[in-house]
């Protein structure tokens, strides 16, 4: 394609030099699991999010389950408990609940945002309900002050699934650091992406940050003394020397995808093209740029025609999933809407303002079908 959806290789080959000099540096450290390299990362991130505690674990699935797992850990949450959750959101979220035999209850997006709607939460909440798993859709924070509220009000644990917003930010509080603990990953095409799989789980509560340090080593916090029946889910060192070079560029190439933004909000102007809206700049770090129009097959269909790719995230929701028979009784309309509609744009810090330039104008020419 002439405008890629994404490239990787592009922003990663901006700081070859310092990645290479931290791959060498492992290399020679000749230690290569929960090293020096996780731990000073752990920190950083920690202190980028605005938190005390950042555990590397191996994905985002796995930090979100790991939470769960923690608070069974500790007694805030068993088997059988209710946790509401976006139905507007990718399948892991859901698995990292159904994997901890909890029942996820998924409910309906604001129409805005197609964020978590705090009326829909509430409205949701049963005897059952233990949690809420929030979700800041395509980088842009959830209505987070309306569902603390909530989860105070019915001393429920508010949980960030921020494996797409991470920078995204509101009165200088950072994705992360609004919940009891939040899950990151660090997927390749994430905002802050590895070199392969990686996630964190990052929260103020030293009690949980402890239990998923342990359960992610085989529940182990001490060589061969086991307190918990764990799992091998660990950020390896190579990764996390990644990272903390790619984390020194996060806010600048954040600053980068809100220009490409920008350019799009002010460019389009299509009847049939209806743009993501954004409470506040800060408020989005633009993981993706997810537009909306009912002809949405025969749109990516005029884009690839034109050298432009384009991605559908996600063209099926979880409760309609073959994985999901035990919600096929569960009725989203819009959540379902949605996903028939939405279409990604090209985003990245990478895209030039020539390849901008060339995605709004195939827009503008887009012909609906009759």
């Amino acid at each position: 394609m002439d405008v890629p959806f994404f490239s990787a290789r592009d922003i990663n080959a901006r700081y070859a030099d310092e990645l290479k000099a931290a791959a060498a540096r492992v290399i020679d450290s000749g230690w290569y699991v929960l090293g020096e390299e996780v731990a000073a990362f752990e920190r950083e991130f920690a202190a980028y999010c605005g938190v005390r505690h950042a555990v590397g674990v191996g994905n985002g699935l796995d930090a979100l389950a790991l939470i769960l797992r923690g608070y069974k850990e500790l007694g805030a949450l068993t088997e059988g408990d209710e946790i509401i959750v976006p139905g507007n959101t990718f399948i892991a979220t859901f698995l990292a609940i159904t994997e901890n035999r909890m029942v996820p209850v998924p409910v309906e997006p604001d129409a805005a945002s197609f964020n978590l709607d705090p009326d829909s939460v509430e409205a949701a909440i049963g005897p059952r309900t233990r949690a809420i798993m929030v979700v800041h859709l395509y980088g842009q924070l959830a209505n987070m002050p309306a569902l603390l509220a909530l989860a105070r009000r019915y001393k429920l644990l508010l949980i960030e699934d921020a494996a797409q917003a991470h920078g995204a930010s509101s009165d200088g509080c950072k994705a992360g650091a609004f919940g009891d603990a939040a899950a990151f990953s660090f997927f390749p095409a994430k905002n802050l992406g590895a070199l392969g799989d990686g996630g964190a789980v990052v929260t103020n509560d030293s009690m949980l940050a402890h239990r998923v340090a342990a359960l992610r080593n085989y529940g182990s916090d001490v060589k061969y003394r086991h307190l918990f029946q764990g799992v091998n889910s660990r950020l390896d060192e190579m990764q996390a020397a990644m990272l903390r070079v790619k984390l020194k560029y996060l806010d600048e190439d954040i600053a980068r995808r809100r220009h490409v933004a920008q350019r799009y909000r002010d460019g389009i102007r299509h009847p049939h093209i209806r743009l993501p809206q954004a409470r506040s700049e800060e408020q989005h770090a633009w993981h993706l740029f997810v537009v909306r129009c009912a002809y949405r097959d025969a749109l990516q269909k005029h884009l690839h025609g034109l050298g432009i790719q384009s991605q559908v995230h996600y063209p099926v929701p979880p409760h309609r999933q073959s994985a999901y028979v035990s919600l096929r009784d569960v009725r989203l309309p819009l959540t379902e809407r949605l996903h028939d509609e939405v279409l990604s744009l090209p985003m990245g810090p990478t895209l030039r303002d020539d390849e901008v330039d060339r995605v709004i104008a195939a827009c503008q020419v887009f012909e609906c079908p009759p």
